[in-house]
């Protein structure tokens, strides 16, 4: 069995001013992210797995420090369109941000991407960073990604709805994975 673990990256300057901050913006973390991440305990790791945003790679360097990081770009978060680096202040007027919510983040985001297509992205990403771990021997993985992709990845495999897998900046997800890819069990990062 598999042991992957999904971790989100640690806090940027968007995220403190709650924006979205999705696959257009590559911003680094905050300086007091790697304090905050060098604070937490995470298992060690065979390999390491990360989106090619910047906040992904940083936080995979600081938690797995001289671990070999394996880019995989579908590990990317959701392309947020024209609510890109927004928050729900600054979009609270616009009636599209308005039908967005009204659909429970089911439709498209304007000139964004489908959530639908995101979900199919990176579970397609989930898969292939599955199948080199089993193909390799790997016995413990880490993925360093998005709350987005987290969210996406547990609902689609795991079952539940999307926005059951939220989680904090340097928290996520350790996930039992069978043989066949699926998961038997997971378990949040910070639970004791």
């Amino acid at each position: 069995m598999l042991k992957l673990i999904l971790v989100r990256h640690g806090e940027t300057q968007g995220n403190k001013l709650k924006r979205y901050i999705g696959k257009r913006t590559d911003e680094p973390l905050c300086p007091e992210a790697g304090n905050m991440l060098a604070q937490l305990a995470y298992p060690e790791v065979q390999a390491v797995y990360a989106s090619p945003m910047i906040r992904c790679t940083q936080t995979a360097g600081i938690l797995f420090p001289g671990k070999k990081l394996n880019i995989i770009d579908e590990l990317a978060e959701c392309d947020f369109g024209e609510f890109e680096n927004k928050n729900y202040k600054e979009l609270s007027d616009d009636p599209r941000y308005q039908e967005w919510i009204d659909s429970n983040g089911t439709i498209p985001f304007p000139q964004g991407e489908d959530i639908a297509d995101f979900r199919t992205r990176c579970v397609h990403a989930w898969n292939k960073v599955v199948n080199e771990c089993m193909e390799s021997g790997v016995g413990t993985a880490a993925c360093v990604v998005h709350g987005g992709t987290i969210m996406a990845v547990l609902s689609e495999i795991y079952g539940g709805d999307y926005y059951d897998y939220h989680c904090g900046n340097g928290d996520g997800y350790i996930c039992d994975v069978t043989e066949e890819g699926h998961i038997s069990t997971i378990k949040k990062i910070t639970e004791k």
